[in-house]
């Protein structure tokens, strides 16, 4: 055992005085029972004076004082404790967590300590490694961090962001992201361990140091993938653990050294996510597909280890045969379609309706359809196939003058609505134009104003073009013709009450029975005093023009009281020419009276005048 050892094995330096002192002080060939007590206490022991032989036996020892640091030789080692030699009468106790931060100190080691008192009240040598590390910590911790030394740190406790690290005596910081190269999430686990740290920062004014084990860590990787990357060559496969997992690939560790797959190198098929293919800390076997030795990069390949599908695709499939897959992907040119797995073809969205309008692929299709498509067009060596959905079903245009002559009435879908007009679909493939102008007697401002998308309405064959795939429809040719009405009801001269819906810079709408709108300009529309109308005004309206075929309607407010005005002013006009004839009468009778008639006459005249 440690315990048993002598003091020339544990610390030679001293043996030879303690070995002096021995054959001074005692001689070990006399038994204790032996021993002559009353020499002792007559000072005269074996050839001298007690005194002298303390004298000689202290001249032995080393000079202690308390304060000062020596160094000491471990001479045992217990779970409470810690003795040391620092060569003087008596061995040193120091409690064993000061060493905490050593956990392969053994006896032997040479360590500095603090004498505190040579002596306690035990007789006791008190001594302290601890207060030794902190006197020269500072010293040591600039030394190491000069060197860029490894040292050994005993971690205490955690704290915020981080763990408290015992580095020389001195509390230095570990920031969490420097514990590992890898997340930590249990911190506890390093707490009352030892670990190698390299100092990377240290604040002289404040006296802060901060540690990192993740840098030694790196250090020793950065190592280990230059000799890997140094042996690699592209197409050279290897084992590697999945490491790491992430939404665009997989991490590989191929033993000190990352290398990542891409998702689109797992798997020939098309894949969501890649843990569709792997799981955490699964061992795979990967091929080199590429690296980059100055940037420490790797490119792993896993698929690339498969027979790839389109190898194994039916020998015997060609042009024209059917198949069957699902939809893995939706754009707006096409729908890619798995038919086996690694083994797409596209359906282009031409090819998957006889309509001539082309829509975005996600009208017809939806990802995970299982659909039955023909094979258009088929490239083995390019590894590229080409299908279509209309070529399974008949077209419907060789058809169209049976099913759809001219003239003949039909139901129809308003799919889509235009400036110029709506389309509206008779059957899947089949869908035609009805143009504004042939959507409603009136004018219509936009097609939105008369129909929605998703209405149904009644439409009639007009006409339409075989060969590209056009249809002409008409909806207000099965309406009845308002303007029919309009040219028998009101014909030109024609007074009718009418309201104004629209008051517009040239003049106002006016809105005639039959849902006919009349236009009157802004000469006509005055009132008799002088005032404007406003809409929603309801007033007398003359017709002064009527063209069917233009579906124009003409109309105007003050021709309905133009007559009036006309009566009134010529009724004036004939009673003034009356006045001024009787006048003339009664100037010419004055000449043939007599004075006496004078009076009368007067009288006469100026009745008729006040007249």
């Amino acid at each position: 055992m440690e315990e048993n050892k002598t003091v020339a094995e544990v610390a030679p330096e001293v043996a030879p005085a303690v070995e002096e002192t021995k054959k001074v002080v005692l001689n070990a060939s006399v038994a204790p029972e032996e021993f002559d007590w009353d020499a002792f206490e007559n000072d005269d022991v074996y050839g001298g004076s007690v005194e002298e032989i303390a004298e000689q036996y202290n001249q032995t020892l080393s000079k202690v004082v308390e304060g000062e640091v020596v160094e000491g030789v471990v001479t045992s080692i217990s779970k409470r404790e810690v003795i040391v030699n620092i060569g003087y009468k008596s061995e040193g106790v120091i409690m064993a967590p000061e060493f905490r931060y050593n956990p392969e100190l053994t006896v032997g080691d040479k360590v500095e300590v603090y004498v505190e008192s040579t002596e306690d009240r035990k007789g006791q040598l008190i001594l302290s490694h601890k207060k030794a590390r902190q006197l020269r910590s500072w010293d040591m911790v600039n030394a190491a961090y000069a060197a860029d030394e490894i040292v050994k740190g005993y971690v205490k406790t955690r704290t915020k962001g981080g763990m408290i690290v015992d580095v020389f005596g001195i509390e230095a910081f570990l920031p969490g992201s420097q514990i590992d190269i890898k997340p930590i999430r249990d911190y506890d686990q390093y707490v009352d361990t030892t670990m190698d740290f390299k100092i990377v920062k240290i604040n002289q004014e404040f006296r802060n140091v901060v540690v990192s084990h993740k840098a030694l860590i790196e250090a020793e990787l950065e190592q280990q993938k230059s000799e890997i990357i140094g042996k690699l060559e592209k197409g050279q496969v290897l084992e590697g653990t999945v490491k790491n997992i992430t939404g665009y690939g997989v991490f590989v560790d191929l033993g000190g050294v990352d290398g990542l797959i891409h998702i689109t190198d797992l798997s020939w098929g098309r894949i969501n996510h890649p843990e569709e293919v792997v799981t955490l800390d699964q061992k795979i076997n990967v091929v080199i597909l590429d690296f980059d030795e100055s940037k420490k990069r790797i490119a792993l390949g896993l698929k690339q280890l498969m027979v790839h599908p389109w190898d194994a695709l039916d020998a015997d499939l060609k042009v024209g045969d059917k198949v069957k897959g699902k939809v893995v992907l939706i754009a707006d040119y096409g729908a890619f379609v798995e038919i086996e797995p690694g083994v797409e073809g596209l359906i282009h969205v031409s090819e998957m309706s006889w309509s001539p309008k082309l829509r975005i692929a996600s009208d017809f299709l939806k990802v995970g359809d299982e659909v039955e498509a023909q094979v258009l067009t088929l490239d083995r060596e390019d590894k590229k196939m080409s299908l279509g959905l209309k070529q399974l079903v008949p077209n419907p245009w060789e058809t169209i003058r049976e099913k759809y002559a001219v003239g003949t009435k039909h139901t129809a879908t308003v799919r889509n609505i235009t400036n110029f007009g709506v389309f509206a679909e008779l059957e899947e493939g089949i869908e035609g134009l009805v143009h504004v102008s042939d959507l409603a007697w009136n004018k219509v401002k936009h097609p939105s104003d008369v129909v929605a998308a998703g209405d149904t309405i009644e439409v009639v064959i007009l006409d339409f073009d075989e060969e590209l795939h056009k249809l002409s429809l008409g909806h207000k040719q099965l309406l009845p013709n308002p303007w029919d009405e309009v040219e028998a009801k009101y014909s030109v001269g024609t007074v009718v009450e009418a309201k104004i819906v629209e008051i517009t810079e040239k003049g106002a709408v006016v809105a005639l029975e039959g849902d006919v709108d009349a236009f009157c300009f802004n000469r006509e529309l005055a009132k008799e005093d002088g005032s404007m109308p406003v809409a929603g005004e309801t007033l007398a309206f003359k017709v002064i023009e009527l063209k069917k075929s233009a579906k124009k309607a003409t109309l105007s407010h003050a021709k309905t009281y133009a007559a009036a005005v006309e009566a009134r002013a010529a009724a004036a006009s004939a009673e003034a020419d009356s006045t001024k004839r009787a006048v003339k009468k009664i100037n010419s009778s004055v000449e043939k009276t007599t004075l006496g008639d004078i009076d009368a006459l007067a009288a006469l005249k100026d009745q008729l005048e006040g007249k």
